[in-house]
């Protein structure tokens, strides 16, 4: 079995995950993480699935989501490595305020300056209110309360709103 990373983007419709994860199904494929979303009306999807043949195999019994020209999808091996465990706490990032160049940039810039890892973002446009989410992995004795202070910082330069809350792992 090989890992593989398979993407597939297109136009929305129902039926994309069941038919991807069909055709996988079909070839011994076991999913083993994923990610799905809607941006702006267009299907976004990475999985990460071990496989019993190779990328172009796999490539190939995908072939189905493509041929009306709706979706793209692409295939390829990646090396299997060691699951990193967290770096040290779970937090939650949120933003808002209203749209404009550089929020994503300045506001992870943040996180990495402090050594933090993104481990999941998502962002939307509601009209002229935007929003972000994160779920970030500071590292063990990260000084919390100065990261959440160079965030006010960047956001007060932005317009935005920032708050830094700890993840209550139990939820998790």
């Amino acid at each position: 079995m090989r890992l593989v990373a398979v993407t597939v983007l297109g136009h929305d419709r129902p039926g994309i995950v069941a038919r991807t994860t069909q055709l996988l199904a079909a070839t011994g494929a076991n999913l083993e993480d994923s990610t799905m979303t809607l941006l702006r009306g267009h299907f976004a999807m990475v999985l990460v699935a071990q496989v019993p043949g190779d990328a172009n195999t796999t490539a190939e019994a995908l072939r189905p989501l493509t041929e009306d020209g709706s979706l793209v999808v692409s295939v390829r091996e990646v090396p299997e490595e060691p699951t990193a465990g967290p770096l040290g706490s779970a937090y939650l990032l949120a933003v808002h305020g209203a749209d404009r160049p550089g929020i994503v940039s300045a506001v992870t810039g943040v996180v990495a300056a402090a050594g933090g890892n993104i481990t999941d973002l998502s962002t939307r446009l509601r009209q002229d209110l935007y929003v972000l989410l994160a779920e970030v992995d500071l590292p063990a004795g990260t000084d919390v309360e100065e990261v959440s202070s160079a965030l006010a910082q960047a956001a007060a330069r932005l317009g935005v709103d920032v708050s830094l809350r700890p993840v209550d792992t139990d939820v998790l």
